[in-house]
């Protein structure tokens, strides 16, 4: 048997060795209790995880873990342990526990719980970790908030951010709650997603989501934030962010933090209604948003700050008890003790660190290939656009001939998007400018968006011919914009806005004056609309 390299020759001894046990962390949550006393909210709240980790541990945890001090206790593959520190600027509680999985054998699963405040009028904290350690080169799950998150949202109450988390979904049931829902998507402090699920006109049950909304809501509470939109409703989205960044007819879409007005609607997943019409379909939606909720936590929260792993939180406590044993005059024995108490502890936390280090870089390059996928599934794209539009032309087929021309100002981004793609695209600083400009002829800035993506788009695609002071209508004309010129920012290029379409004559009234600022764009061969429709203040200006 011959092998062209060593990786190749070392696969047979790899397949009988031990695989190694690894341990993975499948979600964080990071949270504020709600309460008036914080010592007894969390005092309420140690309790809850107490009465929780009692159940999995197969046994009486020991009085120490119940008086909320430091505690060990050791089972097979159930060990507990618990620390607490106080001191005058802070107090802080945090246990780590065991559970084997039942189903997998050699899985166990890892949870850690910090719950503590650094002053004491200060609202309490919470951070959760979940964990599994495992031989299996995939770990297919289906994440689940811990139980006890349940708990303490229903005996105290949780913040996330400014944001309660909630036991079951948020019912939208008024124009009120759709507005309020509005605010929380487009909020920039917002730390969570946001799972909205639509209801269907079309059907017998319209305010009625398409999927098992209780169930995404409790495994995900902490993680993100669930939302059931009837139908009647789903037309406020519409009109404020457009339909191309909405959600309904049944379907379901995952709003990232961040998202706005201008977000790009694929950042922003979509599951349309007409594929969740099956009991099989409706699970696997349920169950890849628990996913992508459990995997938005570990990239959103930093480690050590949102979120403080257990090992940490040991080592300090073992520190200070070291820093006491010195000052009280502690015996060597019970110094070297505490000594190797701590080497232990730190070697713990840094080999959790190197476990997260190789986490963080498996991320990377999922990111890495998705974006890659992305980058060149949009080329092929471009591609065949490009491709479909020459043989159109070829074949002497009008493309522009039956564009059915907006209305108003709140359908003209979408139907850029949809009757000129390929050609013409808007930029976010455009796309902000046309939701209420006062420019009043909305179809005579369409008409002069229609001339770029046809007309000047050919003759820059044919390389010859000057554009200047070309006529696009009566009074509407194409020009250098000379000292108005501007570098903008375009998907991660400077570009420069060096042309422009004007109309109105010497006025500057806005309601009569239109301008649109773009470009040539060679690589993508499209139309770039830097802004519009009014006229741009500069310094010359």
């Amino acid at each position: 048997m011959k092998f062209s390299t060593m990786a190749e020759a070392l696969v047979p001894l790899r397949a009988k060795l031990p695989q190694s046990v690894r341990e993975q962390e499948i979600l964080r949550i990071a949270a504020t209790i709600a309460g008036d006393e914080p010592a007894q909210t969390m005092a309420a709240a140690r309790r809850e995880v107490l009465t929780w980790a009692e159940r999995r541990c197969g046994g009486r945890l020991p009085v120490e873990a119940w008086n909320e001090q430091s505690f060990e206790y050791f089972a097979g593959g159930r060990t507990s342990l618990g620390v607490r520190i106080e001191a005058t600027d802070i107090d802080l509680w945090a246990i780590r526990g065991d559970d084997p999985d039942k189903n997998v054998p050699g899985r166990v699963w890892t949870t850690e719980v910090t719950i503590g405040h650094t002053a004491k009028n200060d609202a309490p904290r919470l951070s959760v970790r979940l964990l599994v350690s495992t031989a299996e080169d995939i770990v297919q799950i289906e994440p689940h908030t811990p139980g006890f998150v349940q708990q303490i949202v229903d005996t105290s109450g949780l913040y996330a951010g400014k944001h309660t988390v909630k036991l079951s979904p948020r019912q939208i049931s008024s124009r009120e709650d759709a507005e309020d829902l509005i605010d929380l998507l487009e909020d920039p402090a917002r730390r969570l997603p946001v799972f909205v699920a639509s209801g269907d006109e079309r059907t017998e049950h319209p305010g009625d989501p398409s999927i098992d909304t209780g169930l995404l809501a409790r495994a995900t509470m902490g993680l993100a934030h669930v939302v059931v939109l009837p139908a009647a409703y789903t037309y406020a989205l519409s009109d404020y962010f457009g339909k191309s960044r909405s959600v309904f007819f049944g379907a379901v879409r995952a709003f990232m933090p961040g998202f706005d007005q201008d977000s790009v609607p694929y950042d922003h997943r979509l599951i349309l209604g007409e594929t969740l019409q099956t009991a099989d379909a409706k699970a696997r939606c349920v169950r890849s948003l628990r996913v992508l909720a459990a995997s938005e936590s570990l990239k959103r929260t930093r480690l050590g700050h949102d979120v403080l792993p257990f090992a940490s939180v040991r080592s300090a406590s073992i520190k200070l008890r070291q820093e006491r044993q010195a000052t009280e005059g502690a015996s060597e024995t019970e110094q070297l003790e505490s000594a190797l108490e701590r080497t232990r502890a730190l070697e713990e936390e840094l080999t959790q660190s190197k476990e997260w280090e190789s986490q963080i870089i498996q991320f990377h390059q999922e990111a890495e290939e998705r974006a890659a996928a992305a980058e060149a599934q949009a080329s092929a794209s471009s591609r065949r656009i490009q491709q479909l539009l020459s043989q159109l032309s070829q074949r002497d087929v009008g493309t522009d001939t039956q564009i059915e021309l907006p209305e108003s100002w709140s359908d003209f981004a979408d139907w850029c998007d949809t009757e000129l793609a390929g050609r013409l695209v808007l930029t976010p600083a455009a796309r902000r400018s046309v939701r209420k400009p006062n420019f009043e002829n909305v179809r005579q800035a369409a008409r002069c968006l229609v001339w770029l993506a046809s007309e000047c788009r050919e003759r820059r695609l044919a390389g010859g011919g000057s554009i200047a002071e070309e006529p696009v209508e009566d009074g509407v004309r194409n020009a250098a914009c000379g000292g108005d010129a501007y570098d903008f920012d375009w998907r991660g290029e400077r570009l420069t806005a060096d042309w422009h379409i004007k109309s109105g004559g010497n006025t500057r009234d806005p309601k009569r004056c239109l301008r649109v600022y773009y470009t040539w764009d060679a690589t993508s061969q499209q139309i770039i609309v830097a802004d519009m429709p009014a006229h741009r203040r500069t310094d010359a200006s």
